[in-house]
């Protein structure tokens, strides 16, 4: 039985490698496609996830220097992608959000095929087997 369970854990291993692999790269081709730099994508993706943050926020999440986050929002903001307001709370305080319109426009035509590709697998398994695949998911996308 270890034998299984350890071909099954290293064939998801495998699997988990090649799905980061190729996310990257996809995600590499569409900035270069969208004229913006090769991490961009990511920040619309951490806005997407958490909300609207601060460039310092982004900075922790992401591990890179405020400078370089600063010319990151620079590209997202010209290509219309994101907008920095003030915090209405705290007037020194910026707060970067995603602009919902110029992405469903110019972003998300680019990964339709990939999301329809998820509903097509994931239409495989039983509502079960979904709540296991979230928790699982979830579980590695923790922070460590």
């Amino acid at each position: 039985m270890s034998s299984t369970r350890s071909g099954h854990e290293q064939a998801i291993v495998e699997s988990t490698k090649r799905v980061i692999a190729s996310a990257v790269l996809f995600s590499h081709q569409v900035a270069e496609r969208l004229k913006l730099g090769p991490s961009d994508a990511q920040f619309m993706t951490l806005l997407d996830v958490h909300g609207p943050l601060t460039p310092g926020r982004l900075a922790e999440l992401t591990g890179l220097k405020t400078g370089t986050v600063t010319g990151v929002l620079d590209r997202l903001e010209r290509a219309g992608f994101v907008r920095r307001d003030r915090d209405p709370h705290d007037r020194r305080k910026v707060i970067v959000s995603l602009e919902p319109a110029q992405i469903a426009k110019l972003v998300a035509p680019h990964y339709q095929g990939q999301a329809n590709r998820m509903i097509t697998v994931l239409a495989r398994y039983d509502d079960a087997q979904l709540a296991l695949i979230a928790d699982f998911m979830a579980t590695v996308a923790e922070q460590p």
